[in-house]
């Protein structure tokens, strides 16, 4: 009794003494502590008393008893997941293994594969993600399109075979690393004395996608053995994925430039130009030359024609290539006593995408009047029909032009890590971890472009339709697959190309002592983290070489003349697409590629430049069990300190010469936490808890400099190195009704309050003042200026730019509910249960902008069966529709990009063969039953900005243990 009246004392004086940081609720969970507390799970007694190392339960049943027993004994929020589960489930890699997670988000590639999460209604960057505890970062860029420039980790890299445990910790104690507001996700890959003894296991599958009719092979192989003191495990994953995705896109949808006169407003847009003469060819009765009154063919108001929104370039798409990726793992254990355990565990991993991408563009975006030899002369809109937004529906767009834009995407990456780590026990009360770690990351992507257009002024006409389907009918009174027409020149051709580099250095130390009941928690942190961006293009020069001054293929390697012999005709495609190996040949583009200069951005679109991320920490944390009325309180609480120092280098254009510009800056935050967890019962867990946590500054956005990569020459991007990191005051309450074996009941309610949300201001500028020379930007920049100073009559130089810049201006609030129901169904049939999660978010700011990729409701069903050698398992993920990409879009002020709602059924099943010791096992996985589409909009519904079609998958094949 005395120890508990001591323990409870110093607990709460502990948490006293973080008053003046919480404020009136201070609150705190870990996502280490779920992780740490859950080791020992072999001894843990159930409700009826009986020990769990009395049955040995494997299997998806395993699994889940293992996840549940984690639950039970955190006294954090949080979630966890075991080698039984992800082996046994549909899950081709750690991104589609979390998304079975309450409050999980997936983003997905085009290929439907999941490769970032996001959590709790907070974008991946929000979301730190560390490898056996220590830092991670993949120089990889998001996917297939890339872009992604922040702090998000790929977990599509990195094999699920090789981890043997996924820890989500939702609040954070003060033991684990800063950095993620939204939550803590922490990998752990396969270490030998996991399953003590010598153990082969092997993975052998097939895989058929049925948007291409190919089969992929995919596999697995591990192999541990351990003595009384030592232990290796070594692991390789690899697979090959064919891929075929077919889509529609926008870039975004646009209006005309035509003033609608003294009493409306333009709402901005204006990517393109009317034809003001009629231009030649046109039809419809109209005759070359005179003026046309594109209002009155149009049978639109002035008003209706001013604002109404077409696609900036609706096209069909077709994705085909292969993705490979080989991941190796070797962990080391060296156990000499009891009180001393090493571990040295390494990983490595390299993937590559060798993607073709063709897109037949409806060419808007940039059209109209001009001097250049791919100047369009502008559309002239025929009996156009608009729904209330605007958005057109119908119609026919006489004096049309369309593109083909093909691109080689050849992306290549490469990661290793080495951690070694120590634990020292000398006396029972005193515990000792060390651990370090070291990775290196790098990145390439090769992205050459050649774009052919039909000849300007010859007759083509677009046909209309959008009143049906999820995205635009597009068709045209000429065959868009007919190389030999005679009707195509060249639009223009790019080399380039992005190198990314990651580094990362760390070292921990950790000191325990206490006992169960009351114990006292220090250490010291040391991490530093450097990337580099860098963009090489190689545009102008190749462009010039190819088709002459002005891409007139006059002059050339390939001149107009001789354009057919390097198209072909594709009935996959449904139009023309080209050869390009003859054209890389012909054109001499090894020579050009290899010498290609620096530039100031990527051919993504986002920010170049360097960072060098210092972070020095320490924390305290003190942990105790007090009994109130007769049931045990557990208290985790303590504070987190993080010094950082960054600096961020940009290129900057300064004449016809790129510089570097530097900035640094440091800051500092406390953290505190605290987390309480009462047993209202033997089987009833309540929680509460309180914290503050942080996210470092988006890296894109520091980086100093202007990024101006708008192929509309429109709009810039400014860097901002004064950001601060976002900071959040967290508050969870909730608990669990545990019905015995894997079976919970858990309801919990948390709300986010996070400080400096950044919000993007616009300044309009000169051109001329961006300090950017003309003859260095891309040749469809080069037209859009030019075209728009012959129309307006102002002078390149003076022509208007908008410039936009991140701000920490806003803040943002998220209050949401998670629900979780974990069920065996024994009393019906014997091996049948569910699992169920739900997640409801509610979100608000000061500024109206909302945290992107946030489902207001989103949800997890799973139903399963395992008895007798035979194990099924259905899995269905809904997530409710959500806001893409935050407004301004395409100069449109009141334009958001959003995400449709989207479900996603997968069944995984199994059977024990029942010889060789009922070690093998045969295995079938079909993934997205039902054919599911990935849609996002530009605002309206109606108004498709990407449709992709990435099919079904069939994975069937062979799991052997010996």
């Amino acid at each position: 009794m005395t120890r508990n009246f001591v323990t409870v004392r110093a607990v709460l004086l502990g948490a006293a003494a973080l008053t003046p940081f919480v404020g009136s609720a201070a609150r705190a969970q870990d996502a280490a502590t779920v992780a740490a507390q859950a080791q020992a799970t072999d001894s843990t007694v159930d409700d009826t008393g009986a020990s769990a190392e009395d049955i040995i339960v494997t299997g998806i049943r395993g699994s889940l008893q293992s996840a549940t027993n984690a639950k039970r004994d955190a006294v954090s929020f949080g979630d966890s997941i075991f080698a039984e589960d992800i082996g046994k489930l549909p899950a081709t890699n750690l991104a589609e293994t979390l998304n079975r997670m309450p409050g999980v988000r997936l983003n997905r590639d085009i290929n439907g594969e999941g490769t970032q999460v996001a959590i709790r209604g907070l974008g991946p960057s929000f979301t730190r993600v560390l490898l056996n505890g220590s830092q991670l970062q993949v120089a990889s860029d998001g996917g297939t399109n890339g872009g992604s420039a922040n702090r998000e980790v790929d977990l599509d890299f990195f094999p699920s075979e090789l981890f043997t445990r996924l820890d989500l910790a939702k609040s954070p104690s003060p033991s684990t690393l800063e950095g993620g507001i939204a939550g803590t996700v922490n990998l752990r890959n396969a270490r030998p004395f996991d399953k003590e003894g010598t153990h082969v296991t092997v993975v052998a599958q097939g895989q058929y996608t049925d948007t291409n009719d190919k089969f992929s092979p995919r596999g697995a192989l591990v192999a541990s053995h351990t003595t009384d003191t030592f232990g290796i495990l070594v692991g390789v994953a690899g697979v090959k994925t064919k891929t075929r995705v077919k889509g529609f896109e926008s870039v975004g949808w646009t209006d005309g430039n035509l003033s609608c006169g003294t009493d409306c407003t333009d709402e901005g847009g204006n990517n393109f130009s009317w034809a003001s003469v009629v231009p030649a060819n046109a039809g419809h009765g109209l005759t070359a030359g005179d003026p046309v009154d594109v209002v009155a063919t149009s049978g639109l108001t002035a008003d209706q024609l001013s604002t109404a929104l077409i696609p900036r370039l609706g096209r069909q798409s077709l994705t085909e290539g292969t993705r490979s990726r080989v991941s190796a793992l070797a962990s080391l254990e060296w156990r000499p006593s009891d009180e001393l355990h090493f571990a040295l565990d390494g990983l490595w991993a390299k993937s590559q995408r060798n993607y073709s991408k063709v897109n037949m563009n409806w060419q808007v975006r940039n059209s109209g009047p001009g001097t250049s030899a791919q100047s369009t002369g502008g559309m002239i809109p025929i009996d156009l029909t608009v729904d209330d937004n605007n958005v057109v529906t119908s119609g026919t767009f006489a004096n049309s032009s369309f593109f083909l834009e093909a691109s080689l995407f050849k992306q290549t990456t490469k990661f290793w890590n080495i951690n070694p780590s120590v634990t020292w026990q000398p006396t029972d009360d005193l515990k000792i971890e060390a651990s370090a770690n070291y990775s290196k990351s790098s990145f390439f992507r090769e992205q050459p472009t050649w774009a052919f257009q039909t000849t300007p002024q010859s007759g083509v006409d677009v046909y209309y339709d959008n009143t049906s389907g999820s995205y635009p009918s597009i068709t045209s009174n000429i065959d868009l697959n007919d190389p030999d027409s005679g009707t195509w020149q060249w639009y223009r051709q790019n080399i380039q190309l992005v190198r990314r580099k990651t580094e990362t250095k760390g070292a921990h130390l950790d000191v325990t002592y206490g006992d169960d009941m009351f114990n006292v928690k220090v250490g010291a942190a040391y991490d530093r983290a450097t990337r580099s961006i860098r963009a090489y293009d190689n545009s102008t020069a190749y462009q010039l070489s190819v088709c002459g001054t002005g891409c007139t293929g006059d002059t050339g390697s390939i001149t107009t003349g001789e354009i057919s012999q390097y198209l072909k005709s594709s009935s996959v495609a449904g139009f023309i697409v080209p050869n390009f190996d003859a054209i890389k040949a012909a054109t001499n583009y090894a020579s050009y590629r290899d010498s290609a200069p620096e530039t100031r951005g990527a051919v993504t679109g986002g920010a170049t430049g360097d960072m060098d991320e210092e972070v020095m920490g320490a924390y305290f944390e003190l942990n105790g069990v007090t009994t109130i009325a007769g049931r045990d309180l557990h208290i985790n609480t303590g504070m987190r300190y993080a010094h950082t120092n960054q600096v961020v280098t940009g290129p900057s254009q300064v004449g016809t010469a790129i510089i570097d510009i530097t900035s640094k800056s440091k800051y500092e935050n406390f953290l505190p936490s605290i987390n309480l967890t009462y047993d209202l019962a033997n089987n009833i867990k309540l929680r509460a808890s309180a914290s503050r946590t942080m996210t470092r500054p988006d890296a894109g956005q520091i980086l100093p400099g202007i990024t101006f990569s708008d192929p509309s020459a429109l709009t810039a991007t400014a860097g901002n190195p004064d950001l601060k990191p976002y900071t959040s005051d967290n508050y969870d309450i909730g608990g669990e009704l545990y019905t015995g074996g894997i079976g919970y009941i858990g309801l919990s309610a948390f709300m986010k309050n996070i400080q400096g949300f950044t919000v993007t201001t616009s300044d309009e500028v000169t051109f001329g003042s961006l300090n950017i020379p003309y003859d260095s930007l891309l040749s469809t920049q080069q037209n859009a200026l030019t075209d728009r100073s012959a129309a307006t009559g102002v002078a390149i130089n003076d022509l208007a730019i908008t410039v936009n810049r991140p701000v920490n201006l806003s803040d943002l609030k998220i209050k949401g509910l998670e629900a979780t129901w974990v069920q065996p169904l024994d009393f019906l049939v014997k091996g049948l249960g569910f699992s169920a999660n739900g997640t409801y978010l509610k979100q608000s700011s000061s500024s109206g902008l909302v945290a992107t990729g946030v489902s207001k409701y989103s949800y997890n069903l799973q139903g399963f069966y395992e008895n007798n050698g035979l194990s099924i398992s259905v899995n269905y993920v809904w997530n409710d529709k959500s806001i893409a990409v935050n407004k301004p879009q395409n100069g449109i002020a009141n334009a958001s990009l959003r995400n449709d709602a989207r479900g996603q059924l997968d069944m995984s099943a199994g059977y024990q063969l029942p010889f060789l010791n009922d070690g093998v096992r045969l295995t079938l996985d079909v993934l997205n039953i039902t054919n599911e589409v990935i849609r996002t909009t530009f605002e309206y519904s109606n108004a498709a900005y990407s449709v992709y079609k990435p099919g079904r998958q069939v994975l069937a094949g062979i799991r052997a243990n010996f």
